[in-house]
């Protein structure tokens, strides 16, 4: 997913380019899905630490938006890693799949690098996933952070590897006061149980209430659960897919920008159709940004209500996860419990260890 609106104009291309480059499966050396047997909780986040910066999916145009990613990664007290192809564009991605294949392998590959974060996310992960050295992943599991289009990577590590990933803040943009918070709590202090995804203080007064970040009960009840999700548009992307997240029993979360109400009711209903729904404990929505109201439509809400309120199972909507400039940091794989009624999302045990 696009951080700008350009996404919706770059997909009449992808076919085209798809067809001169194909996914190459050299590299893939893992093949099934991660251990059931728990998740796997990488380092926590200590100043001094190497983090490697990458770009997995769409150009960063400017290099000078490179630098300034670099100089966000060393405020939070670490050292940066630049990825060896970082900076190099092909059209609309942030260099060829081979390039952008490379990058992640030589960064999990390097014992001296600790995490990883993207600079951005656009379109293009999923296009290298069968590249990616997993093993290398495994053997000395890192936190990888990001979000939008690297839902599909953070998904497709977990599958592959039982690692849990984070669906967070990017180095593109500064952190806000909030963001750098939920990052501190998950990545940092590693408290659990926590809350996430709270909607940010908010002081009524008379004549002035909370209109921005509300939480809406559309199902009651509680729900425990993985925590499983990302971008709505690239976990439907992932059906039918070896990077499928398991949806069986998990708490769904999920998000999007740029979206019509019917492409939102169109995604959902895939994946009601599939029956992933069906296999959820609970969902936990976020933000549904900028979506284009085109003449006679129904809204977001009514969407949302209609394909996810007689699932029988709780419903949250309203959670600080999305594109939106207050953020949380969601780790993929750890357990949680969804309280629809309390409007609460909590995490059980700390995602780090």
């Amino acid at each position: 997913m696009s951080l700008t609106p350009t996404r919706r104009h770059l997909l009449g291309s992808i076919a085209s380019l798809l067809a001169a480059a194909p996914l190459a499966a050299a590299g893939s050396t893992t093949t099934t899905r991660g251990s059931r047997t728990g998740p796997i909780t990488p380092p926590r986040l200590r100043p001094g630490m190497t983090m490697g910066l990458l770009a997995p999916a769409s150009t960063v145009v400017d290099d000078e938006a490179i630098d300034a990613a670099a100089d966000l990664v060393r405020s939070l007290g670490f050292e940066v890693r630049r990825a060896p192809n970082l900076g190099a564009r092909t059209q609309y991605l942030a260099g060829t799949d081979a390039q952008r294949a490379e990058d992640f392998n030589t960064l999990v590959r390097d014992p001296d690098v600790d995490a990883l974060i993207c600079v951005r996310g656009g379109y293009g992960s999923s296009r290298i996933l069968p590249m990616l050295d997993y093993d290398a992943l495994a053997a000395k599991p890192r936190v990888v952070l990001g979000y939008s289009d690297i839902t599909s990577l953070l998904n497709a590590i977990h599958v592959r590897t039982s690692i849990v990933t984070f669906h967070g803040p990017i180095a593109a943009a500064n952190f806000s006061d909030y963001t750098y918070d939920e990052y501190r709590k998950v990545l940092v202090d590693a408290n659990g149980p926590v809350r996430l995804a709270a909607p940010p203080p908010f002081e009524t007064r008379p004549g002035v209430v909370e209109r921005e970040n509300r939480l809406t009960t559309l199902a009651g009840g509680r729900a425990e659960g993985r925590l499983v999700g990302g971008n709505l548009s690239l976990l439907v992307h992932l059906l039918g897919t070896p990077f499928e997240p398991d949806f069986d029993g998990a708490i769904l979360f999920c998000e999007d920008v740029y979206e019509a109400p019917y492409s939102i009711d169109r995604m959902l209903t895939h994946l009601w159709l599939a029956g992933k729904l069906q296999q959820c404990a609970g969902i936990a929505l976020g933000k549904f940004t900028e979506a284009d109201y085109d003449g006679n439509t129904f809204s977001v809400e009514a969407v949302l209500r209609q394909r996810l309120a007689d699932l029988g199972i709780p419903v949250l909507s309203g959670l600080m996860i999305g594109h939106v400039e207050d953020q949380s940091v969601i780790p993929i794989g750890a357990p949680a419990r969804l309280d629809a009624d309390a409007g609460t999302l909590e995490l059980l045990a700390p995602a780090v260890t």
